[in-house]
């Protein structure tokens, strides 16, 4: 791989005009009826430990779903794994993924996750054996891996190549089309003020990985990356980055060489938003078969009102649509937004929505490739919160959450399935 230094780019698509530049975002589209899609049964499993972080989750094509997640009881933290071989359940066993040496870090957000075939990959930080209290946030990133579906987990893979005790977190892996496993993360080896975007690839299923490259400098610190891939191979990640006067903006780099270089970010929003801190929500990002790529993301704006919003891009993360907003609700707080596509353009978005006294896990689906929504609708029975999804190349949506039904920590997965899907015929940016 080769470095690379960059100046931010920042367009407008000259492809919408005035109509861009009079109307920078608008309010969701509600579909005119009611999406004809089939939630399934729910399937749970109560943890009584101290705490749950995740889960994450992924649906193969047979229909099988994977899910990872971190549980802590008094001194001891483990990256767990395990799969529900059909929709009504149950979850399978348990299989720890960490060595029984290594120490999983403490940290706010779920393992990653990626399949191919019955290979498993997982990325999660462990607490840096040199980490002292002058340095709590130091960890390394490790890649673990399955070859029998999950089964069992080989001796995990260090990702990052710096040796320096620091921060190497807030991870996404995604498999490309031909196979290659690609990794994002934040990382603060440089020393500077802010930490940057670095990436690293491995062609042989995360055996072994290649020589990190940075992407970027100047990222916000905990707002985790999200990788995609279209059909072509090519290869984009997103995260938000810090610009003069502490704006946060989610941004955008693609690839077009198998990860070896990435362009300079784009913005996707254009939100202005001034927060001198981090706001710990990561954008999200997919494709379909056309090519056209998804952004989901949260953000304040100017006007410092929460609010999720999705945009796209035809032209390879060149240049976005004006930006929807997707949420609703007027006496709550949007958060932690996450999406799935799938190869039809159908979009299936979750977020939690919360009040002082409530926390919701919300959905709202798009058959037409982002240009309509249903209206958010409620999945959650417990307070609920962490919500992440997969989607398949049939249709078939897994949806996962954690709801507190004290004393337990409960993890709660649902599938949803879309109808037969219509070919879209390709629509003019």
């Amino acid at each position: 791989m080769k470095p690379m230094t960059h100046m931010l780019k920042s367009r407008i698509a000259g492809c919408f005009g005035i109509a861009c530049s009079l109307l920078l975002c608008a309010s969701i589209t509600l579909a005119e009826s009611a999406p004809t899609f089939v939630l399934g049964p729910k399937v749970t499993a109560d943890r009584k430990v101290r705490s749950v972080v995740g889960p994450s989750v992924r649906i193969d094509d047979q229909g099988q779903i994977s899910l990872a997640w971190v549980e802590e009881e008094k001194e001891t933290r483990t990256v767990l794994y395990s799969r529900i071989e059909k929709v009504e359940g149950p979850i399978g066993e348990l299989v720890r993924v960490n060595g029984s040496s290594e120490v999983p870090y403490s940290r706010q957000e779920a393992p990653a996750l990626a399949l191919s075939g019955d290979d498993v990959l997982i990325t999660w930080a462990v607490t840096h054996p040199k980490m002292t209290p002058d340095k709590p946030f130091s960890n390394d990133l490790r890649l673990s891996r399955s070859s029998d579906g999950g089964k069992t987990f080989q001796p995990s893979v260090l990702v990052n190549d710096d040796q320096q005790v620091i921060g190497h977190s807030f991870d996404s892996i995604h498999v490309a089309p031909d196979g290659v496993v690609h990794l994002a993360w934040i990382d603060g080896r440089e020393g500077k003020k802010e930490s940057g975007t670095f990436a690293t690839r491995s062609i042989d299923l995360g055996r072994t990985v290649e020589k990190n490259l940075k992407v970027d400098e100047s990222t916000c610190v905990c707002c985790r990356t999200s990788m995609t891939s279209s059909p072509d191979g090519t290869l984009y990640v997103a995260w938000r980055k810090i610009l003069p006067g502490d704006l946060r903006e989610t941004v955008v780099a693609r690839s077009t060489d198998g990860g070896q270089t990435f362009t300079a970010p784009v913005i996707v929003g254009h939100d202005k938003w001034i927060f001198p801190g981090c706001p710990h929500r990561p954008a999200s990002v997919g494709t379909d078969r056309q090519g056209r790529l998804y952004v989901v993301w949260y953000t304040e704006g100017s006007d410092e009102t929460p609010s999720i919003y999705l945009a796209y891009s035809d032209d390879k993360g060149e240049t976005f649509s004006p930006k929807q907003k997707l949420n609703l609700s007027k006496g709550t707080f949007p958060d932690h937004p996450q999406m799935a596509v799938d190869p039809e353009g159908r979009l299936v978005i979750v977020w939690e929505e919360q009040s002082p006294v409530r926390r919701e896990v919300v959905m709202s689906v798009s058959l037409d490739r982002g240009q309509t929504f249903s209206a958010p609708q409620k999945l959650n029975e417990k307070k609920g919160q962490t919500p992440a999804l997969s989607i398949n190349a049939q249709g078939l949506a897994s949806l996962a959450w954690m709801e507190h039904a004290m004393p337990s920590h409960r993890i709660v997965v649902q599938t949803l399935q879309l109808p037969v899907a219509k070919v879209v015929a390709k629509q003019e940016p």
